[in-house]
């Protein structure tokens, strides 16, 4: 796979705009193995904070990236328990200042989780 398919390049960049299509090439069976449980969930999120950080991403940037991906499960999954029903109502109840919070929330339960 080359770079341009990647949401971070080599020199450490963040591409936020490649964040959907890199979720959607996410193949079915994955996804459905990250969002079968709310732990599952926690802990493919904590995985992917480990990494960033490990590649010196800042907890604002980690956050943004959060944003895309409530976005896109907000408009494109139907929650499979009831953290994500829970977070998916206050996803749509927010604002875009209620949902970045959401998001930095987000990516601290995944770094205590992990």
């Amino acid at each position: 796979m080359s770079e341009h398919n990647h949401v971070v390049n080599k020199d450490g960049e963040v591409a936020l705009g490649k964040v959907d299509d890199a979720l959607n090439r996410i193949d079915d069976e994955r996804q459905e193995e990250i969002l079968q449980s709310f732990e599952s969930f926690k802990k493919y999120l904590g995985e992917r904070v480990k990494l960033a950080q490990s590649m010196g991403m800042s907890e604002e940037t980690m956050a943004q990236a959060a944003e895309k991906v409530g976005n896109y499960l907000a408009a494109k999954e139907d929650p499979r328990n009831r953290e994500e029903k829970l977070l998916q109502e206050l996803w749509n109840a927010g604002d875009q200042e209620h949902r970045h919070a959401l998001a930095h929330m987000l990516v601290r339960l995944a770094q205590k989780a992990h």
